[in-house]
């Protein structure tokens, strides 16, 4: 009887201790933004942006067609993503191709103004993942897609993808 007892009071106090990954983290307020393919990669997926308690941004963005073992390149761009030679606003953290996903906290833009997640709702932006960082599969487009007010744009497949600055 004592073991059970035991065994009951070992499990309540388990079940009250707190994840990892608490669910509190978050406000409950989320978009989605569709990526389509952006090349000859039968590539496509969905960011979604997720609003923090403390105002911030956590983007997931999560691909299918993906495969390797490479790093894929993301970057949050200003402007719609037709445009070419958009500026890159900041730098996501890469895909993993092997899973296709990635995920980053978002508090800040490349010049360091700070950003909210109210702030990505409403920006002209695009979200754009290249094959690679440099040279010329720098300038592939594996997936791409319009957020915040540029997301009522639409871009009519591969053509409608704008090349990246390089620099």
């Amino acid at each position: 009887m004592k073991r059970i007892a035991a065994l009951v009071l070992g499990l309540i106090v388990l079940g009250c201790q707190e994840s990892e990954h608490p669910a509190g983290e978050f406000t409950g307020n989320e978009v989605s933004y569709a990526l389509q393919a952006g090349s000859v990669y039968i590539i496509s997926g969905v960011a979604t942006f997720k609003e923090r308690k403390d105002g911030s941004a956590t983007v997931s963005i999560s691909l299918t067609g993906t495969e390797g073992t490479k790093q894929l390149p993301v970057h949050l761009h200003l402007g719609d993503v037709g445009e070419a030679d958009v500026d890159v606003a900041a730098l996501l953290n890469p895909i993993n191709a092997t899973t296709g996903e990635s995920e980053t906290i978002l508090t800040q833009l490349a010049d360091e103004t700070a950003i909210s997640y109210n702030d990505l709702i409403d920006l002209n932006a695009c979200i754009k993942i290249h094959l690679a960082e440099t040279g010329p599969d720098r300038d592939i487009i594996l997936a791409a897609g319009n957020i915040g007010v540029a997301a009522l744009n639409t871009a009519s497949g591969r053509a409608g993808i704008g090349v990246c600055r390089s620099n």
